[in-house]
């Protein structure tokens, strides 16, 4: 690792406390600022200040880099590749709070100008074909897949990325705001934002973590997605929100494995700003959730709104709360009874019962999808973490 630190105070804490017999005062900590580069190669620790991340930064496994709260990372484009990588092994501890979340982002504020955070662990998955290991697709070229369901990446709170969806090296796609790779159980996720990135705001390659309070906001592609058998049993409270530019709200598959499991999400809102576009007038993507190549999963408590119809020439491509996306998805997974939404409140959305693509009949078993007028969707309360340059992400 490679840190230049140009400190303009050694303190700790948010205050010190000087006084007088005539005077009382606080004095704010200035924050510190520095570089962070290369390989963390022992455990580190960046306190309260404003740093610059330079290339792909990668914690090597047995190492544990820390942020405290309130820091800012900077990254640029123009000096190449950017993104922060935690290898399998390694640990992320983001220490943010409601009022001084840790916040990622870079100088021009282009969506799709870094690569974001990615973490890879050695939790279960079911790659194509059932494979438990897969080769990750975002230019780093890791193996992740594993047996260690419990496997602890670190903990991210109250934690900010902005403007990721880069492409790394000669990686396959796009990454995105976060991407998680095989992580486990033992790894917390709770009160992230991932704003106006070029691909997904979240996405999951299988592993059993769960995550709470999550906001997507702006993002290209899907505010939600995974596949690789991806199991998190205890998500709750995810907001999205989709403007300009954007595709499903949730993009779920399995990898073409008829799973005998599935994840399960609680409190979910999923909004689409009116005049917003797919990414593409070629593939047109508009539904808010799409479940295809053996998706499943438990969904419960779920607003959607702003869903409704799109035109491409004379094609009216009509947005759907659930779009069902092949045959053998239908079969096994919506038949076979591993697909349920309850408690669904549709608003603004051009077809309001589940649907399925071209030849594809779908009808839920009942009780597999119930509909609502009372459904309250993601519970979560405003401050710093979720505002960004006045905009309350939350409205």
């Amino acid at each position: 690792m490679k840190t230049k630190f140009f400190a303009l105070a050694i303190l700790s804490g948010l205050f010190l406390n000087s006084c007088s017999s005539s005077d009382n005062t606080v004095t704010p900590i200035v924050p510190q600022v520095g570089e962070i580069t290369g390989e963390i190669t022992a455990n580190t620790t960046y306190a309260y200040g404003n740093y610059t991340l330079s290339g792909i930064v990668k914690v090597n496994p047995g190492i544990t880099l820390t942020f405290d709260a309130g820091s800012t990372i900077t990254c640029d484009k123009a000096d190449g590749d950017n993104a922060l990588v935690v290898l399998n092994g390694g640990k992320l501890i983001i220490n943010g709070t409601a009022d001084s979340p840790v916040v990622f982002t870079e100088i021009s504020k282009v969506p799709g100008s870094w690569g974001g955070i990615i973490m890879y662990g050695d939790a279960p998955i079911t790659a194509a074909a059932g494979a438990p290991t897969a080769q990750s697709e975002d230019g780093n070229v890791q193996i992740y897949g594993g047996t260690n369901a419990a496997h602890n990446g670190g903990s991210l709170s109250y934690v900010r990325v902005e403007y990721a969806g880069a492409k790394l090296a000669d990686g396959q796609k796009e990454n995105n705001a976060f991407t998680f790779y095989s992580c486990g159980s033992g790894t917390t996720l709770d009160h992230l934002v991932a704003y106006k990135g070029a691909d997904d705001g979240y996405e999951f390659f299988g592993g059993t973590v769960s995550a709470s309070n999550l906001i997507s906001y702006g993002n290209y592609d899907d505010a939600f997605d995974w596949q690789d058998g991806w199991k998190g049993q205890n998500n709750t409270n995810w907001y999205a929100y989709q403007t300009g530019k954007g595709n499903f709200g949730m993009e779920v598959e399995a990898s073409n494995n008829n799973n005998a499991f599935g994840p399960k999400v609680t409190n979910i809102t999923l909004k689409r700003a009116a005049g917003t576009t797919p990414e593409a007038d070629t593939d047109v993507q508009v539904d808010a959730f799409q479940f295809k190549k053996e998706g499943n999963g438990e969904y419960s408590n779920i607003v959607v709104d702003g869903y409704g119809s799109y035109t491409v020439g004379t094609t009216i491509y009509e947005g759907a709360v659930v779009k069902i996306q092949d045959n053998a998805t239908n079969l096994n997974q919506v038949v076979g009874g591993k697909l349920k939404l309850f408690n669904v409140k549709v608003t603004n959305t051009a077809q309001i019962v589940p649907v399925g693509a071209a030849g594809v009949i779908v009808t839920f078993p009942t009780g597999n999808f119930t509909t609502s007028t009372t459904a309250t969707g993601a519970s979560l309360t405003t401050g710093a973490w979720a505002n960004v340059s006045g905009t309350n992400l939350l409205n």
